[in-house]
């Protein structure tokens, strides 16, 4: 009896040793696996965020400060001065400039087609290179079937860097890609040096490529100035490169 109490007492022994082992063993990876999970998600994202990029033939993320777009360098050493000169204006702070631009589309189909809004912010935020902003109905009108907090289109208001490449891009290779293109009207002024420029469809951005779309949409572009006239920021637009419309007149003039 007493060497099978010993035994058993021996075999317990030996469990709660063995059971005691297991737990500090058990505990001791547990210590060390959040080092080694990060460590493997980083692994992971590093190495996926670079076939990614390899696999898109994307260029590599560029680093350093962002070089200043050629319309602004434009604009300081030539508009500007060109500006002050022609208006006799007192201070170069007096001459007009950009504010912002935006970029509206509106999505009326997005009522029925549920997948229209997410192929209208693909396409806006490849041509402007930001994130958009969805806008939702402000109340509900029956006759439309208009339900107020209903997302009616997308817009993105671009300012700085972005917004002096975005006009480059647009008067330089954007609007001399469309159809029959003959200039824009120089009318579409707001009285304040505002201007509303409509276009039919995306394509002739070159960062649309036709067999991606799923149908064509037209968009609003407003660009917003600190002329306080419209001769004044038509005059400012016309030297950053604007192509205006030429009017009957001044073609006979030219001539």
């Amino acid at each position: 009896m007493a060497d099978r109490k010993g035994s058993g007492s021996k075999g317990s022994s030996s469990k709660g040793s063995s059971s005691k082992g297991s737990g500090k063993g058990a505990r001791t990876p547990a210590r060390g696996a959040p080092a080694l999970a990060s460590a493997s998600r980083t692994s992971r994202a590093g190495s996926g965020t670079g076939v990614r990029r390899g696999a898109q033939g994307l260029p590599p993320v560029p680093v350093g400060p962002r070089e200043v777009p050629r319309l602004r360098v434009k604009y300081d050493a030539e508009i500007r001065p060109e500006l002050v000169k022609e208006f006799g204006y007192g201070s170069v702070m007096q001459a007009p400039g950009l504010h912002k631009v935006v970029v509206n589309i509106g999505m009326g189909e997005a009522l029925s087609n549920a997948n229209a809004m997410a192929s209208a912010v693909a396409d806006l935020e490849t041509i402007v290179g930001q994130k958009v902003v969805i806008t939702k109905a402000k109340r509900s009108i029956s006759q439309f079937k208009l339900r107020q907090g209903q997302s009616i289109g997308c817009m993105v208001t671009l300012r700085g860097a972005r917004m002096f490449d975005f006009l480059d891009k647009l008067f330089n290779i954007a609007l001399p890609r469309m159809r029959d293109f003959s200039g824009v009207s120089p009318d579409s002024f707001d009285g304040r040096g505002n201007y509303t420029l409509g276009l039919r469809e995306q394509l002739i951005f070159p960062e649309i490529q036709y067999d991606e779309i799923d149908r064509l949409r037209g968009m609003e572009i407003a660009i917003v100035t600190t002329a306080p006239s419209d001769h004044e920021g038509r005059r400012l637009l016309e030297l950053m490169g604007m192509p205006f419309r030429t009017q009957p007149a001044e073609r006979g003039a030219r001539q």
